[in-house]
């Protein structure tokens, strides 16, 4: 049975960043528990990488599972224009008391891209509904905030974006090498809207962790200059970094947020885009020429803020604080032990997330060609990483063990000493 599900997925699913023709089919999951992937084929994979970062809390969760069952079995889904409900209002209320810089406002989307697309258009339209002529946008080089069209545009140029650049607006990007000089001249010189950035962590760019201190000095040139500063939390929230957010490493808070992936603990999909009472102050009119102009079919879904609301408990229970610091500690630990290795170009770590860039022969990133042995040497070890290029990079579920992670550090010593 299993052979049939792959040869029918193989002939008609279309996988994210994979080739069409993949020489290897996907494992095909059966289930899963805490820390643990189960294949239909016997294997027991541990999930190092939170499956794209999501699942925080681990997989099958029981509290948010039942979470979404009790909400199943009351509101599936209602039109979130002109109606509301309990588990988005219970959301947003949890948010605006642990969101940094004061937020006032909650609008709920579908994912990461979404979450950033609703930022970039709600800080757009800030300035046309004030009839001020603001249009630039800058991010940081290195830079990815998602896949779609006004996302695409603030991530750097790329692979991924050269069949789509021709209609990807244009961008003003900032070097991390040199940033102040370069976008104290961009902010004095042009009509900048907003400023969009990953803050402290860097992930598809290779897990490329930058000082609290150099981002506090790039928002406050762009609070200096009336520029909106966009936070996109949506890799950082949640507790990954070791604070809730990625935000709270800096002394001025950002005047958006953007949230996804942890949000619901893995479960269901939902973005959210917060901003504080400046943004607010833009829309506050009775009129509809004003209002944002911006929905998802799906916007408020109750199953979504639901498992959210499960997530958020469980995120602030000391035990998960308790787990959160733990994994930070041993992350650090680790990076010591390996910092003068001589086949590790870098190594950094930032709460639970550990980033270690391997020396190659080759251009370093994503297409580097060590990425596929590295993937499969953990595979053949039981572990799920997904290396970027030539960086290896863990992010475990909060719930994993220490000796679990002892076991994936053991391993990646044990490539090293191969490669």
């Amino acid at each position: 049975m299993s052979k049939e599900l792959q040869h029918i997925d193989t002939e008609h699913i279309w996988h994210p960043f994979t080739p069409l023709l993949e020489d290897k089919p996907p494992f095909l999951v059966k289930s899963a528990e805490g820390v643990y992937l189960y294949t239909a084929d016997g294997k027991k994979i541990l999930d190092a990488v939170s499956s794209w970062w999501v699942n925080i809390h681990g997989h099958a969760n029981k509290k948010i599972a039942e979470a979404i069952y009790k909400q199943a079995m009351e509101l599936e889904q209602v039109i979130f224009a002109g109606f509301t409900h309990e588990p988005a209002i219970k959301l947003a209320k949890s948010l605006i008391e642990i969101l940094p810089g004061q937020q006032r406002r909650i609008f709920y989307s579908d994912n990461g891209s979404t979450a950033v697309e609703a930022a970039l258009k709600m800080a757009m339209q800030y300035w046309y509904n004030q009839k001020k002529e603001k249009r630039t946008i800058v991010a940081l080089e290195g830079a990815y905030h998602g896949d779609t069209f006004g996302a695409m545009s603030t991530g750097s140029r790329s692979t991924f974006t050269r069949p789509f650049d021709h209609w990807l607006f244009n961008v003003e990007f900032v070097s991390l090498e040199n940033p102040i000089e370069s976008f104290e001249k961009i902010a004095q010189g042009k009509d900048v809207a907003a400023f969009l950035y990953e803050p402290l962590v860097q992930g598809t760019a290779g897990m490329k962790i930058y000082p609290k201190e150099l981002l506090e000095q790039l928002i406050q040139i762009a609070k200096s200059n009336d520029i909106i500063c966009i936070a996109d939390e949506v890799m950082t929230g949640f507790g990954r970094t070791g604070k809730l957010f990625a935000s709270e490493y800096c002394a001025t808070p950002p005047d958006i947020i953007c949230m996804s992936k942890g949000i619901t603990g893995g479960f269901i999909p939902l973005g959210a885009t917060a901003c504080n009472a400046k943004i607010e102050q833009a829309f506050l009119s009775s009129s509809r020429e004003n209002m944002f102009f911006h929905g998802h079919s799906y916007t408020g879904n109750p199953l979504a803020c639901a498992a959210a609301n499960a997530s958020m408990e469980i995120l602030k229970a000391p035990e998960t604080l308790s787990q959160i610091n733990m994994i930070s500690e041993m992350h650090k630990a680790f990076m010591k032990s390996l910092e003068h290795h001589p086949k590790i170009a870098h190594i950094k770590s930032l709460g639970t997330i550990l980033s270690i860039e391997i020396k190659t022969n080759n251009e370093p990133g994503y297409f580097n060609n060590i990425r596929d042995y590295m993937y499969d040497f953990f595979i053949n070890n039981d572990i799920l990483l997904r290396p970027l290029g030539n960086t290896i990079y863990l992010l475990p579920p909060y719930v994993i063990e220490a000796h679990e992670i002892k076991y994936i550090y053991s391993k990646i010593s044990e490539l090293l000493e191969q490669l």
